[in-house]
Order: structure tokens, then sequence, then C-alpha cells
């Protein structure tokens, strides 16, 4: 599993590495891999004699900015350094760089000469601007700055963060009040950071490359967070017994669908289908339907007529209202000793109400909190937080850790880099998934793909891990074959979850090989 690692852990790997090695070994190792990495970048251009703007802040990025445009300038490329930066205040390892690039054959701009700066048909901008430390948004000019990074139609290559952005939470530092710069590239120093990966990371980093500066892996320590993927899960992943059946892969209820909003369970029962349970009920809250003439192996009964078994795995939300009626239902629900998917207007119910909570809570003296997984939005996030959509965006994996630790219930709160929390504190954050994905009704597909995964047995972390990456990689297929991502929906998820769940299975599962029978020597 590829490990992402806080701001407070890359200092310490840092310090440790910086304490064992000469001085400025640590820069010279960032400025010849982002020169590398630039140079790479600079072999895609179409410019005769390409131009590489700089731009250098306070601190070791800066420096690592400028030691990068030396080795470019003796590697014959033309370079222009800004720096935003007081020489006199910057630590030592900058200040070298800083001297060295002065040396050099470059030419700097100062930083007013904003006119020569945007006559200037740059092939590449490196930007050095921030690290990961920034506690307090770019100042007026900085902010020029960036906004005009932003404008340029070339390649952007962002060392360790976008500067900008916050490099724990992924959201823009300062928010509305702030700006960051959207790279085409990042190039991230020592480990790789929660933030390129979710919220406004999502946006702004484009293409994520690590490199460790050559620091050995003993001063690593194991980190509390990773990044999702088939390697997440993979022990999970087994083909299919040509001798079993339909009880083979477990039953799904999804329960939900109040008056007028049937849809949304349908769409949760047919993923299920579609994700391999063996058998799928909905058990609808009102009057529904009585069959799917597109699906018809789906089963449809009334919610207050369904036994809620310890062996099916209920989704329970979709659709579902916040009627009193529902209210019981979903009570009963909790009360049960079944697997759970909790999602949609039960997220709702329960932030509503403290005994529901303490339900929820409760399914750990039951022997089930391990099976217990909710799937909230920003918004539902907030709403069992007693906070804001704000407040859960700026630092979403403390959110989701938060609702894991109240509700003892593995978390996966949904959305730009979703974060999926365990009990334990441990978070992932899933790379996968597009804007196709932002549209009614996906929700209810990945809580029944869900439902699906804990119906056949998989333990319920690999299921939440599983369901998450396989409904993003679903959309990105959908959007690399042209379809999307405008205009999606969410049915048209439902048949390449299946084609992606299969493959995935094919790629990652391991037979074992058939031993051959020898018959002794005579």
């Amino acid at each position: 599993m590829s490990a992402l690692h806080t701001v407070a852990e890359i200092r310490r790997i840092e310090q440790e590495a910086l304490a064992a090695l000469p001085p400025y070994t640590l820069m010279q190792r960032a400025g010849a891999a982002i020169a590398e990495l630039a140079q790479q970048m600079l072999c895609s251009s179409t410019a005769s004699s390409p131009s590489v703007l700089v731009l250098a802040g306070p601190g070791n990025n800066g420096g690592d900015a400028l030691e990068a445009a030396c080795l470019l300038e003796e590697a014959g490329i033309e370079v222009t350094v800004q720096l935003h930066a007081d020489e006199s205040r910057q630590p030592p390892d900058a200040r070298r760089a800083l001297a060295r690039a002065r040396e050099a054959e470059i030419q700097f701009i100062e930083d007013h000469g904003d006119a020569l700066l945007r006559q200037q048909a740059w092939a590449l901008v490196i930007d050095g601007l921030f690290g990961i430390g920034l506690a307090r948004p770019p100042g007026p000019r900085l902010r020029l700055i960036i906004d005009y990074i932003n404008s340029l139609r070339c390649p952007v290559l962002s060392i360790d963060v976008p500067s900008g952005l916050d490099a724990d939470t992924g959201s823009i530092v300062g928010g509305r009040d702030g700006a960051a710069v959207q790279a085409t590239h990042t190039l991230t120093f020592i480990g790789d950071k929660p933030g390129l990966h979710t919220c406004d990371g999502s946006d702004h980093s484009g293409q994520i490359v690590v490199d460790t500066l050559e620091i050995p892996a003993e001063r690593f320590l194991p980190t509390r967070a990773f990044l999702n993927g088939p390697q997440s899960f993979a022990t999970a992943l087994k083909p299919r017994a040509n001798n079993s059946h339909k009880g083979s892969y477990g039953d799904v209820i999804v329960v939900g669908g109040a008056r007028g909003m049937a849809g949304a369970p349908v769409l949760a029962a047919r993923t299920a289908a579609f994700g391999g349970a063996g058998r799928v009920y909905v058990a609808f809250v009102d009057d529904g339907l009585a069959y799917d003439d597109k699906h018809p192996e789906l089963m449809f009964r009334l919610a207050d007529r369904v036994e809620f078994a310890a062996s099916a795995a209920l989704v329970v939300g979709p659709g579902m209202g916040t009627s009193r009626h529902a209210h019981d239902i979903l009570a009963r629900a909790l009360d049960s000793e079944a697997e759970i998917v909790v999602d949609a207007d039960a997220l709702n119910l329960i932030s509503a109400e403290p005994a529901l909570q303490h339900k929820l809570h409760r399914r750990s003296q039951v022997g089930a909190a391990a099976k217990t997984i909710i799937t909230p939005h920003p918004l539902e996030a907030a709403r069992l937080l007693d906070s804001t959509t704000q407040q859960v965006q700026q630092d979403r994996p403390h959110a989701a850790r938060q609702l894991a630790r109240q509700f003892n219930a593995i978390t996966v709160l949904k959305g730009a880099g979703t974060v999926i929390a365990f009990p334990d504190g441990e978070i992932a954050i899933n790379p996968s998934g597009n804007p196709a994905l932002s549209t009614a009704g996906t929700g209810d597909v990945l809580s029944g793909l869900c439902g699906a995964l804990l119906a056949q047995g998989w333990p319920a972390r690999a299921a939440a891990l599983a369901a998450t990456w396989i409904h993003g990689a679903a959309a990105d297929q959908l959007v690399a074959s042209g379809l999307g991502p405008v205009g999606l929906t969410a049915s048209e998820f439902i048949p390449a979850i299946r084609a992606v769940f299969n493959q995935i299975i094919r790629d990652h599962v391991q037979r074992r090989p058939v031993a051959t029978a020898h018959r002794p020597h005579p």
C-alpha cells in the first residue's frame, strides 16, 4: 500500500535525515530530481529553444527551485528566476542555492517586473513559491502571481505541493481568501501527502511523482494513512468456484423507497446484483414497485414484513424519507445483528435523534461494529457532526476520523478523494473517480456495491475499500471511453462496475497451480 504522510511526519523524517547528512545534500538531491523531471516535461515542448520560469519563494522550497534552475542552466536550457523572498532571512541551504544561481548565467526578474514576466512565452513553469508549511493564505502580490500561473497553458511543475494548498487536508489555505497553483505535475519529496489526493488537491496536483530523496526506509515509521487501490483489498479477491450456487453469495436487503423515491433503492439493488450478490431484495418503506421490468430477478417486499436476519447484508437509507415509519424501520435495522450499510436518509434520521445515534454506536456490543459502514456525503457528515459542510471540507481526513470514532463504524466520506476512515484512526484516500460521479443516485450505487461485497463474505474493511475504488474506477473507465463526464447517469455506472470488478479479479487473483499426480516407478 502507498503510504501517505502528514506534514509533521515529513518534518520528523527530514530533520533526522538532515542531521545525518552533510549540509546541502538534501537540497542537491531535490534540485536534481526537479531538473530531471523538468527536462522530461520539456521533451514534449514544441518550442525550438524552450524557456523555463522558476518562481522561488522563501524557505527551502524556494531553495530547491533555485538549485534546479542552476542544473537546468548547466544543461543549456534558458532559465528565468523570479525570487519572492527576503534574501537575508533565507535558511542556510536556500541562501547557498541563491548564491549559486546568482553566479550562474540565469536571468532574474525582480518581483515587480510583471511586464517582463508576461511578455515571455514559457514552455514550463516551476512553482517553488511555498512548501508544505504554509499556514496563511498568500498575500495580494503572490495571489496575482498564482493567478498568472493558472492563466498559462504551458505545463506547471509544483515542488512538494502546489503553492497555496494544505498538504494535510487538500483544502486551499485560507479558503475563499486563498489561492493555489493548478499544477499539471507535482513532484513531492520524502513521502506522499494526503492533501494531494483529496478535496481541492484532486484539482490542483495533476500528475503526482514521489521522490524519497534517497532517505533510508528505516527512517519511515508506519503511518495512519494510505492511498487506496486494488492492493488494499487483494486478499479478498477470489475466483468463483464451479461448485457454488446463489446461496453461496449471500442476500442483500435494500431498505428504503418512501413514496415517490422508489428509484434510489432500485439503483442500489441493481448494483448489488451486478456486484455479485446471490439474491437481492428491496424492502419498501411505503407501497412500492411490484417488480423491476429491466431486472425482474430483483424481489420486492414491504419493509414491515421483512425480517432483518443476521444472514443478510442490509443497505438502509436510499430514498427512505424521514417519516416516523421510516424512523421505526431504521431503529429495527440498527438493532439487528446483520451487517449493515447506512446511507442517505438513514443518516439524516440518525443525525436528528440521539437515540438512533446510540443504537448505531451500540452495535459494537453485539459484535457488529466492524461490520457497520456509513457512507455520508459532506452535508450528511456535517449533520452527524453538528458542524457545517465548510468545516467538513476544510479537513476531510479529520472529519472522517471523527465519524468513525464517534459511531464506531467504518466511514466512507464521499467527495473528491473519498476518505475511508476506520474506528482505530487509520484512513485511506481513494484516487479513482472523476466529476462524472457528481450526479444523483451514484451514492445509492456505491452503497449497493458495499452491500453486495458484505453479502459475499468480504470483511467490512475490504468491502469499503473495494467498493469505493471500483465505483470510482468504473467512472474513469466510462469517461476514458468517451461517455462523460458530462451527462452520465447513475444507472450507467452499474454495468461498468461489474466489468471493473471482474477485471480486477482476473488481474489480481493468483490461482494455485494444480498438483500433478505421479505414479511411482515399478
